[in-house]
């Protein structure tokens, strides 16, 4: 929370941890996994609508 030009306090952050898992023998490179990433953000809602920095800190988890 941080205040705004008025002085009120507002969502001024938001972090989001996904934790992302893919299994089988078909594992994305580390450049389709940037693809991917880039594709969902601009495609996600949160980050088009809300005007608080959108922080994402996805961890990959990779199962045989």
């Amino acid at each position: 929370m941080a205040p705004n030009d008025a002085g009120k306090l507002y969502v001024s952050q938001i972090v989001l941890n996904p934790n992302v898992t893919f299994c089988g023998s078909k594992q994305p490179s580390e450049h389709e996994l940037d693809a991917l990433h880039h594709r969902a953000h601009e495609e996600c809602y949160i980050a088009n609508s809300v005007k608080a920095e959108i922080i994402v800190r996805p961890g990959l988890l990779h199962q045989g």
